[in-house]
Parts: C-alpha cells; structure tokens; sequence
C-alpha cells in the first residue's frame, strides 16, 4: 500500500483502490490532495497492470468537497488565484473522466460538491444506505464545479438537474438511485464486498474492449449516428485483431471461461 499523506492507494489483481484519508474533514479537498489524486491518475493511466479504478474515502465519508474553511481553499487569496485552484479542480474531474479503464465510486457517508463531482465521474457508483449526497454549491453562494453542470444534466435531465443545483438539497441514497445518480444502493455491511466482486469482475474481463466501450459509450452524448457507428466499426476491427478476442472464441469453443491478459 502506498501512501500519499493525504490517501492511501492500493493495488490487487488488477484492482487500484484509491481512498481519501482525511476523516477528521470528512475528506474536503485540498490543494495537496488534489495534486496527489492527479499524480495517481497520471500513474494509473500508464500502468497497463492497473486494469480497475475504486475512488472511496475513509472514516465513512466519501468526500464533502472543497475544503472551504483551509488556507488553500478556492474561497481565500484574489479572484485569479480563485480561478487557478479551480482549474485544477476541473483538470482533476478531466482526468478522472478519461481514464481508459473503468470506474468506480464506492460511496458511503456524504459525497457533496465537488466530491459528488468526483462521484458521478466515475463510470459506476455503489452506494452505502448511509450514504447521502447533494450539490450543496448554492449553499455557499457558489455555482457547480468539477463537471457536475455537464454530469447533471446527462444523468437526470435539465429540469431535475437545475432543481437539484438550484436548491442543494441532501438525497439519500435511494432516492439518487431513484433519481439515476447512483447504480446500486446496498447496506454498509456489503458496501465492500459488492464493490470488491463488481471490480475483479471487470479486472477479469477483456481490458481493450471494456475501454473502447467506455469511449464509445462517454462520446455519445457528442456524437452524431454516423460517426458512432464509424466509431463502433473502428473499435470492432481492433478488438477482432487483438489477442482478447481470439482468446474468447477459444474459451467458446472448449467451454471454459476465458483467460484475459492485461494489454
């Protein structure tokens, strides 16, 4: 296990297991744990062993966003060194984004403001019952950040996102899983195992085609019918010349389960 100072970060089979370790703030965001989370990315990104990506926190929060009250909040210092630390909030939320592996975010305690950001970039989020979740910006007289004016939208419609960014009001878990912010609800007792099975799951699958799906998938929103089946023809061809593939029609053919390897 590696330690940042400001998480901890894991590596199983494939699996990388990123957890925020500042409980005594909930996990708020610093400047510092910024950095950190996009020296892991940026690392994780170039490891082809890493296959799974978790975002969790300590303590039983998952984040409560920006660390307002710190010395290196967004909220201290002139409005161009505002703007800076922000930024960096957004290159964090990008990063995540464009991971080529798939997400997850094991959600229990609150994932608020830019920490529901990182939440709701991740490709899947697994909730505890205990976990709560809001915008909360305008409950500091701020407007979103860290993606969630794009993220909202997608996942809920305009009308529920504005409601939701307009109010700030705290969702429990089942009503976010209602709202279709959230996967799977489960209770805090099996937060860990669903998350750990979902993940080795995918560590387990063929690694080229679950990104090129992910790619495929996070530019529809952007893409017109004829470029998306372009794209599809394009991410076809390199799967069907790629060893995942032929190891699959031989696991078919001898009925067995396939054997994957990282590429």
């Amino acid at each position: 296990m590696d330690q940042t100072g400001t998480m901890f970060v894991t590596r199983r089979d494939g699996v990388v297991t990123v957890t925020f370790n500042r409980p005594h703030r909930k996990n708020a965001l610093t400047a510092r744990m910024l950095d950190d989370l996009g020296s892991v990315l940026s690392d994780v990104e170039r490891r082809t062993e890493d296959r799974v990506l978790v975002l969790t926190g300590a303590g039983g929060a998952f984040c409560s966003g920006a660390d307002l009250a710190g010395p290196d909040s967004p909220a201290s210092g002139p409005a161009g060194s505002a703007l800076t630390r922000v930024r960096r909030v957004g290159e964090i939320a990008l990063a995540l984004h464009r991971l080529r592996m798939p997400t997850i975010a094991k959600v229990d305690g609150v994932a608020v403001g830019a920490g529901l950001g990182l939440a709701l970039g991740c490709d899947l989020v697994v909730a505890s019952e205990r976990a709560c979740l809001s915008t909360i910006f305008v409950r500091r007289a701020l407007s979103p950040d860290s993606g969630i004016s794009w993220l909202l939208p997608r996942l809920v419609g305009v009308a529920r996102a504005k409601e939701l960014a307009f109010f700030g009001d705290m969702l429990d878990a089942a009503t976010a899983r209602d709202l279709g912010l959230v996967g799977r609800v489960v209770p805090v007792e099996d937060l860990d195992a669903t998350v750990d099975e979902l993940a080795a799951r995918l560590a387990g699958g063929p690694s080229l085609a679950l990104s090129l799906t992910k790619k495929l998938l996070d530019d529809a929103w952007t893409s017109s019918l004829d470029a998306a089946l372009e794209h599809e023809a394009q991410a076809q061809a390199l799967n069907l010349a790629g060893p995942d593939t032929a190891e699959a029609l031989r696991a078919f053919l001898d009925k067995r389960e396939p054997r994957f390897r990282p590429t």
